[in-house]
């Protein structure tokens, strides 16, 4: 069965082999289906209660944010509409915008990503990451030229002739992995520092040049724990655009239960049993209750449900 995490969405049409169509872009900003999705300094536009946001996608035959729009993407077409991510981000103050007035507000995604619809979440996920490729690549990286966009918003290429190098949307592979103990029907979760105060979770480090992604897992949780591990298991993956990464997630055995937290990646935390983790209202904020879990748009969280699900 494939498993699809929040912030993914396979449905998308990304229409890769129609970037470089000449008039392609022009003919979908032309039609009123086409839907803009907004970015302002990393934010996404949403309306409604806090409880149940909903993304406000502009048509692009709007007017409004032609004047503010930075660079733009084809995100994609889903079911017969296209979605292009526009970055707005030359707007000083979209609160007192005329046409954005009282319309909602840009909020961070990741405090409210659970909560959207997933579709709505995907797409302005997608839409993000794009902003923040955008707007890190201006300059080419080779010889510090300007770069400009092309492929529909999709890669950039650097305007100095006798360099030309093409960029494309970087994305940092990242294990994320549940080490479980099923002796005692337990599993390993643990505090960052720079989690929020009560939150513990899975485990997790990004990959190195030269590394599998097996050797990854097996040294990140030696450095992070002092646990060796066995019998690694592929679980799904995420799109993580907080800013630029793939959550690779697994399940792992520990083969050792002696536990050494480095003090810097890891601080705390320790074996925590299923009738424990079943006790706990798992959708309490940090802060709210002395222990949490991480939010249901995590793949964090998806690992620990299935696990106990399990």
């Amino acid at each position: 069965m494939t498993i699809v995490n929040p912030f993914d969405l396979p449905r998308l049409d990304r229409k890769a082999e129609r970037r470089t169509e000449p008039g392609w872009l022009d003919g979908l900003l032309a039609d009123p289906a086409t839907r803009i999705v907004p970015v302002w300094h990393g934010r996404s536009l949403v309306t409604g209660p806090r409880e149940a946001p909903r993304a406000w996608m502009p048509r692009a035959g709007d007017d409004w944010w032609r004047a503010a729009a930075g660079d733009m993407a084809v995100l994609g077409v889903l079911d017969g509409r296209a979605y292009l991510g526009v970055d707005v981000s030359a707007l000083e103050d979209p609160e007192s915008h005329p046409e954005l007035g009282g319309r909602g507000a840009f909020v961070d995604l990741r405090g409210i990503g659970s909560l959207m619809d997933p579709v709505e979440g995907a797409l302005l996920a997608h839409a993000k990451a794009l902003a923040w490729f955008h707007a890190r690549h201006r300059f080419c990286g080779a010889c510090g030229a300007p770069t400009t966009a092309i492929e529909a918003g999709n890669a950039r290429i650097c305007g100095r002739e006798a360099c030309a190098v093409q960029v494309f949307p970087r994305m940092d592979p990242a294990v994320i992995v549940l080490v479980h103990d099923p002796d005692r029907d337990r599993c390993l979760l643990a505090r960052s520092p720079r989690f929020p105060e009560g939150m513990h979770s899975v485990l997790a480090g990004f990959v190195e040049a030269g590394e599998s992604l097996e050797a990854t897992i097996a040294r990140e949780i030696r450095e992070e724990s002092g646990i060796e591990v066995t019998d690694i298991a592929y679980h799904s993956s995420q799109p993580w655009p907080f800013p630029q990464s793939l959550m690779l997630g697994f399940f792992a055995r520990a083969a050792t239960t002696e536990i050494a937290f480095d003090g810097e990646e890891l601080v705390e935390g320790g074996w925590y049993d299923r009738a424990f983790l079943e006790s706990l209202d798992r959708d309490a904020r940090p802060g709210e209750v002395p222990f949490a879990v991480p939010p249901r748009q995590s793949i964090a969280r998806r690992l620990i449900e299935d696990w106990l699900a399990g």
